[in-house]
């Protein structure tokens, strides 16, 4: 048995299962409504309730404390019939509040050589409402910045996911490796960024990551997957050699789980035993694609690579309407700079 959602004045609908959150159906469902901690707390996403019957099963309804009837807790609340509910989904990264954040660094793990996983914990009763391939910001002392996307999708958001590439000479990403420690507490602005999947559209796919640019691509590719995505979705990963496919089951795990995704990596210094494609990954994909004109193109990685396929595709029939890219800025040894995603 469901229920149907409805709101308003957007009329946007989804399906609600019976004893779901109001919020967990809608994120299945890639409807993003406006919410904070997810325990119940905050009021963040207050709704108000026009039509229909809702329950508490959980209890945690504080911030519904002093408040005139009328109002739901679209985080806690789950539907007992069919709702209309008063509230403005949210469609662009600029509709989501930036906030200035603590947060514990709950686990640090090697994925290879040069590349670190670092997942991130908020303070009790509170969650970060994003968008798949948004970034966030460290904020350092100085005034200093350091900008790394998130990896995990918005419907899995317990913990912020990290990977973080060691850049030769770069101090915070040498602090990441060689200092921070598990319960370390740091400080962020998130989320930011419109590197984000356009959902309206119904053409193919082709994302195309560069080294730790798959992180951003892999939030949207988990997004993609959880809201039921049927579109053709062809992901290229472009490293120097094997190695650095830091995380190599995983492309492999979701060919077999999805019919409509492929995957195809590409190094352009291969080892001796590797036996697929070589050279520069945007020349993988024209080589496979030659017309890209009804594609949707999605390019993280380092500028070089985001630079080249840009003019390529765009030479290829691609018009900049369908061309979506997050170009990372590796930091210098003297100076770093904000290294987006590294």
């Amino acid at each position: 048995m469901t229920f149907d959602i409805e709101t308003q004045p957007g009329g946007i609908h989804f399906q609600a299962e019976v004893g779901e959150t109001l919020l967990a159906a809608a994120l299945r469902q890639g409807v993003v409504l406006p919410y904070g901690c997810r325990s119940g707390m905050c009021g963040s996403c207050l709704a108000t309730l026009i039509s229909g019957r809702v329950s508490y099963p959980s209890g945690n309804t504080q911030a519904l404390d002093g408040r005139e009837p009328g109002f739901c807790l679209v985080c806690q609340a789950v539907a007992e019939s069919d709702l209309v509910l008063g509230v403005t989904e949210i469609k662009t990264a600029g509709q989501i509040e930036v906030r200035t954040l603590p947060c514990r660094v709950v686990d640090k793990r090697a994925l290879n050589h040069d590349v670190m996983m670092l997942h991130l914990k908020l303070p009790e009763n509170q969650r970060l409402p994003f968008l798949a391939g948004q970034y966030l910001d460290f904020l350092l002392e100085g005034g200093k910045r350091r900008a790394f996307s998130i990896a995990n999708a918005p419907h899995d958001d317990e913990f912020i996911e990290l990977h973080v590439r060691h850049v030769p000479g770069g101090e915070f990403t040498g602090f990441i490796f060689d200092a921070l420690e598990e319960k370390a507490i740091l400080r962020i602005q998130a989320p930011l960024g419109t590197f984000t999947l356009r959902e309206d559209s119904d053409r193919p796919i082709i994302f195309i990551a560069g080294g730790t640019g798959l992180a951003p691509i892999k939030g949207i590719i988990e997004h993609a997957f959880h809201i039921g995505v049927t579109r053709p979705m062809h992901l290229y990963w472009g490293v120097r050699r094997q190695v650095d496919l830091y995380l190599p089951d995983l492309p492999l795990r979701w060919v077999k789980e999805h019919a409509n995704f492929t995957y195809t990596p590409v190094l352009s210094e291969p080892d001796t035993t590797w036996t697929g494609r070589t050279g520069f990954v945007h020349e993988a994909v024209l080589a496979d694609h030659p017309d890209m004109s009804g594609f949707d193109v999605y390019l993280a990685g380092p500028p070089i690579m985001v630079q080249s396929g840009s003019t390529a595709f765009a030479a290829a029939g691609l018009t900049g309407e369908h061309m979506y890219s997050d170009a990372f800025e590796y930091a210098k040894p003297s100076v770093e700079s904000p290294d987006t995603g590294q």
